[in-house]
């Protein structure tokens, strides 16, 4: 199992304006929400991406952000989507699950080095930290998150 993030405070983007916002780990189930926007930073929910909210969550985020690179055609993405879901309730306050469509923004399938979708990766701390393909059950999601991420207490 993956270490615990030891601090007070942790970084967040929001998942809708790309602002970053200085949350204390105390918090994170209480339903932070942005400063700037007044959007939701943990709802426990999976967040529809664009390129600039998904650089802004890869790289200034200090928790977990699981990342699933998906198309509407993949019948596979298509059906791991509820599971992608159970999963980011199961994580609520602890990781952050977002999406990112590849048909309507093919560089960012590039730029990532995507092969095939569906595509999970988990970043933190501004860099990659693992990626596994194809879809999952919610629970083999939540056990990659918890085995590669550093989770809040």
């Amino acid at each position: 199992m993956a270490a615990t993030l030891e601090k007070t405070d942790v970084k967040l983007a929001c998942p809708t304006c790309a602002q970053v916002n200085r949350v204390p780990v105390a918090k994170l189930t209480a339903g932070p929400k942005c400063g700037t926007c007044g959007e939701p930073l943990m709802s426990g929910k999976v967040s529809e991406l664009d390129p600039k909210t998904l650089n802004a969550l890869s790289k200034k985020d200090d928790l977990p952000v699981i990342v699933d690179f998906w198309a509407p055609w993949c019948g596979p993405c298509r059906m791991m989507a509820p599971e992608f879901a159970k999963a980011a309730e199961a994580l609520k306050g602890k990781a952050r699950f977002a999406k990112i469509n590849t048909e309507d923004y093919p560089t960012v399938s590039m730029k990532n080095g995507i092969r095939g979708i569906p595509a999970l990766i988990l970043y933190q701390g501004g860099k990659e930290v693992a990626r596994i393909a194809g879809a999952r059950p919610a629970r083999d999601i939540v056990a990659f998150v918890k085995q590669n991420g550093k989770l809040p207490a």
